[in-house]
C-alpha cells in the first residue's frame, strides 16, 4: 500500500493513472481526479443547473468524470482526455435534463396549484386566480365573484409584477429557458422569483 502511495502520479500520462485505477489503486484514482479537476469547472462553467448552482453542476463533472476512469478502454478510445471531455459533458447534460422534466415538482411541493382558491368545494384553482378570469363561465363568476376577487387580490398585493408575469408564464407550461428568453432574465433569476412566489403563495394559502 505504501509502495502505491508513493509512486510519481504527477509524472504518469493519463492512460497510465487511469490504468492502475481501474486496478483497484486508489491513490492513483485520487490523482486522476485531482488532476481533471479544474478541467471539470471550466466546461461547467457555460451550464446552468435548475434549482441548484456552479458547486452542484461541477459535482456531476465529476461523477462523469469518474465514470470515464472507470469505463475507459484504451483499445478503443484514443485519449482518456478526449472521452473523459465526453463522460464530463454527458453527465452534465443528464443533470439538466432531468432537472427540466421536474421543473414543477419544486413549486408543486410547496403549494397546490390544483387546489381550490378559496373554499373546498369550489371550481377555481389557485391557477385560474393566476391566469385570470377568461377562462371560466359566468355562472361560476357570479357564485364565487366575492371569494375570487378577495384572493386574487390578495395574490395580486403579493407579488410583484415581474413575479406576478414569470408565475403566469410558468403555469402556461413554459420552461426556466423560455421565460428567460421572452422577459430578458436569466434563468437563475426567474428560478429566484419562483422562490421567492412559493413563499408568498404558501402564506396567502395558509390563511384561507
Amino acid at each position: 500500500m505504501c509502495k502505491e502511495r508513493n509512486l510519481p502520479y504527477n509524472e504518469m500520462a493519463d492512460e497510465e493513472v487511469v490504468s492502475l485505477s481501474q486496478q483497484g489503486n486508489m491513490y492513483a484514482m485520487e490523482a486522476i481526479l485531482n488532476r481533471y479537476k479544474g478541467f471539470v469547472a471550466s466546461k461547467a462553467r457555460p451550464y446552468f443547473l435548475i434549482g441548484g448552482n456552479h458547486e452542484d453542476m461541477i459535482q456531476e463533472g465529476m461523477i462523469g468524470l469518474y465514470k470515464a476512469v472507470r469505463d475507459y478502454l484504451p483499445d478503443k478510445q484514443a485519449s482518456f482526455r478526449s472521452f473523459a471531455e465526453i463522460c464530463i459533458t454527458r453527465q452534465m447534460i443528464t443533470a439538466i435534463k432531468t432537472a427540466t422534466r421536474q421543473k414543477h415538482q419544486p413549486l408543486n411541493s410547496y403549494v397546490s396549484l390544483s387546489r381550490p382558491a378559496y373554499d373546498e368545494n369550489s371550481d377555481q384553482t389557485l391557477a385560474d386566480v393566476v391566469l385570470g378570469s377568461s377562462c371560466m363561465n359566468p355562472e361560476e363568476l357570479i357564485i364565487n365573484k366575492e371569494s375570487y376577487d378577495a384572493c386574487e387580490a390578495a395574490i395580486s398585493k403579493a407579488l410583484s409584477k415581474l413575479e406576478h408575469k414569470i408565475l403566469g408564464l410558468y403555469l402556461q407550461g413554459k420552461s426556466y429557458q423560455e421565460i428567460s428568453e421572452q422577459i430578458d432574465k436569466s434563468p437563475k433569476s426567474i428560478d429566484n422569483a419562483l422562490q421567492r412566489v412559493k413563499r408568498k403563495l404558501e402564506r396567502i394559502l395558509s390563511k384561507n
